[in-house]
């Protein structure tokens, strides 16, 4: 499959809305609460599933539902909203899988949409939860609880599928992911250097 990023002007949102002021208030409340509601409701059952019932599929399809409500709503709806990014899979005439990933244009006076705050709302949502399923997964390598793995798995997949995708919403219009850790290791090294030259002089 082939990757497509695109920089497009995102549903077509409206002049008016655009122009508003970056400020750090919450403006779609709604979907802020939604962001985090289903994802961590899938964690909170999952460390209490055993407390509250006996029966491992009734868990499990919980989990799975909210995971699945969360990844739905998460990158069709609050991504859109909160920060202007949204990702896809696309086949075109002849066959082929296109991923695209979408970033709400600047506009004119260089104003977005989305606030700081909905920002960091969405973002420490969209990389803290990921992380949390990574450990649940080994924990329950790591002490047998086989049964327990495939619903952690799923929670790793479809969370790291969402972070993923707009990791890529983010900084894969502007550059790829490998030349950006690239540059980034370069400018540490650079830095070092600088600075043992700074002190071999002094």
């Amino acid at each position: 499959s082939n990757d497509d990023i695109e920089d497009v002007s995102l549903f077509d949102a409206d002049d008016d809305v655009s122009r508003r002021s970056k400020k750090s208030k919450i403006r779609h409340p709604v979907a802020s609460f939604f962001h985090l509601f289903f994802r961590v409701s899938a964690i909170v059952v999952y460390l209490l599933c055993e407390l509250l019932t006996s029966s491992f599929i009734a868990c499990m399809v919980t989990i799975i539902l909210l995971l699945s409500c969360d990844f739905w709503a998460v990158k069709n709806v609050t991504g859109r909203l909160m920060v202007g990014l949204r990702w896809w899979n696309q086949v075109d005439d002849d066959g082929r899988s296109h991923w695209v990933f979408e970033a709400r244009k600047v506009s004119a006076q260089g104003s977005k949409t989305s606030s700081e705050a909905e920002s960091r709302i969405f973002w420490l949502g969209l990389i803290t939860c990921p992380m949390i399923w990574v450990i649940f997964a080994f924990s329950a390598l790591f002490s047998f609880k086989v049964k327990w793995l495939a619903v952690v798995v799923m929670g790793v997949v479809l969370q790291g599928a969402n972070l993923y995708g707009y990791i890529r919403c983010k900084v894969g219009s502007r550059k790829n992911l490998t030349s950006m850790a690239t540059s980034y290791l370069g400018k540490q090294f650079l830095q070092q250097t600088v600075a043992k030259e700074d002190q071999t002089a002094s």
